[in-house]
């Protein structure tokens, strides 16, 4: 079984990390525009360390980006000129309601992003759309707490029916949260929790004093119970926006998005494939309620264990059984490595996380280990457990790239990673029958890293001149992965070479 004649390949983008214009045409203050640059970026997107506003000293990316806001024409142009099929894109909550709990949408937001799907809609591209990409109203933070509070949930459908109702003839293609899961990991990122801790003498000076200062059990116990409300008010208003989506347009299809990856024991030791099994269930538990609506039982009895509660409310349950997602979609980069043994402690870095090192995979530029094979593992697993069609919304190599005088890239280990991840997709579907829907790489174009705040660290097929302090033309170059890209495509994935 080949790719579908109507495979969607295309790239991945996200509003705070190519927009910019972060206070143009009444957008209001969000969440992710206060990640700065350099060592406090972590312990901001931990939740350690409160920043409600942009502070002296710091250097925020996200305020300019690459100019996508403007530049948008220019860049889907190039995006169709590579013949994408679909571009994924986020829509910035804080430009259609500023402050999350406005009497009335914002039409300059509105009418920017209807411009935007009328320009894919020129070269027929397909847009696929995250309602929620690591985006908060700072205002609902600051006054509710974010999603901690059940009252997100309310904000979050009407912002949701708002943009369904508008664009529900220019827009089939719906995500909820975009790796949603995130939560666990990051918190201020992923949800607007901030756990504050100002007041209890913990060290935010750098991710490595944070390391350094261990959590008591009743502190520990605390964030998680956090952490765990904003799960699930996040699940509910995901389901309750798929209703709504589908009442609105029947032919929508709404779809869940996680961080994928898997995670390899570190040996064959029962114990080391018993903690893999283990760190793999906290990904599934999220799909397991977007795709069969129902909370997994092992995490039922995790929870009970910790002494932990789900804030359950009447209709909750019926809302998650009856409302799951039509696809699931995920990232993936890079797989995982976990011990029993804590004694082993060669660690690197992957998506949000670190991980053991795998003897036996290569490494990006930023230690993210290289693992073409371990997507197909993903993809048959997600298949195998849910029977649900699935699209890769994310999949691509941040690396150091040096033009040449002319600004050009010749980027031949960008398109080694491509190709390898490609060639085992196309295995995946033709060999092992998974009902793939699409391939959107991250990214099409040069954007801001969300795990750093580099510039420096590029995904894309164009160049942008940008540098990390902001310096730059915005100059967009096409590199050598852009022609080879646009090959592929063309190809429906045959010609690789």
């Amino acid at each position: 079984m080949a790719l579908r004649n109507d495979f969607l390949w295309g790239g991945a983008t996200a509003a705070n990390q190519c927009e910019g214009a972060y206070n143009v045409d009444g957008r209001g203050l969000s969440t992710v525009d206060l990640h700065p640059e350099g060592d406090m970026r972590w312990p901001v997107a931990l939740g350690w360390r409160k920043m409600y506003d942009f502070e002296e000293g710091y250097f925020y990316p996200g305020q300019g980006a690459i100019d996508h806001y403007h530049r948008y024409k220019e860049d889907i142009a190039l995006m169709a000129e590579m013949g994408f099929k679909v571009y994924r894109l986020s829509i910035a909550w804080t430009r259609i309601f500023p402050n999350g709990d406005d009497a009335e949408p914002n039409e300059a937001g509105l009418q920017h992003y209807d411009d935007v799907f009328d320009e894919c809609k020129k070269y027929g591209i397909e847009p696929l759309v995250s309602i929620c990409h690591f985006d908060c109203p700072m205002h609902l933070v600051k006054t509710i707490g974010s999603w901690r509070s059940r009252g997100m949930i309310d904000h979050f459908a009407r912002y949701a029916e708002t943009i369904f109702r508008r664009y529900k003839d220019k827009v089939k293609y719906w995500l909820t949260f975009n790796e949603i899961n995130m939560i666990l990991h990051l918190p201020f990122t992923a949800a607007g929790i901030c756990f504050d801790e100002s007041e209890k003498g913990i060290d935010v000076s750098s991710l490595q004093a944070l390391a350094r200062t261990p959590l008591g059990p009743e502190e520990s116990k605390r964030r998680k119970q956090i952490q765990h409300n904003a799960i699930h008010h996040e699940l509910i208003a995901s389901a309750l926006v798929t209703k709504i989506a589908h009442e609105i347009n029947p032919a929508f299809k709404v779809g869940c998005m996680l961080a994928g990856g898997v995670t390899y024991p570190y040996t064959s030791h029962p114990n080391d494939v018993w903690k893999a099994m283990l760190h793999d269930r906290s990904t599934f538990t999220f799909g397991d309620v977007h795709a069969r609506g129902e909370y997994p039982a092992y995490h039922l009895k995790q929870l009970e264990r910790e002494g932990l509660t789900i804030p359950w409310l009447d209709g909750d349950a019926e809302l998650l059984k009856n409302h799951t997602v039509d696809f699931i979609s995920f990232s993936y980069y890079s797989t995982r490595v976990i011990s029993a043994d804590p004694n082993i402690v060669d660690i690197t870095s992957s998506n949000a996380a670190y991980t053991l090192r795998n003897p036996h995979l290569k490494a990006s530029d930023w230690g993210w280990q290289i693992d073409p094979l371990g997507l197909r593992i993903n993809l048959n697993t997600l298949y195998d457990r849910y029977k649900k069609p699935l699209f890769i919304v994310e999949n691509g190599l941040g690396a150091h790239d040096t033009p040449d005088a002319n600004g050009y890239v010749k980027d031949d280990y960008r398109i080694a990673y491509m190709r390898e991840h490609i060639k085992v997709m196309l295995e995946t579907v033709e060999e092992d029958g998974v009902d793939l829907l699409g391939y959107t790489s991250w990214a099409p174009i040069d954007l801001v890293s969300a795990s750093t705040g580099e510039m420096s660290k590029r995904y894309g097929f164009v160049y942008v001149d940008r540098d990390d302090e902001g310096n730059g033309t915005l100059k967009r170059t096409k590199k050598k992965s852009f022609d080879w890209y646009k090959k592929v495509i063309a190809s429906n994935g045959a010609d690789l070479d």
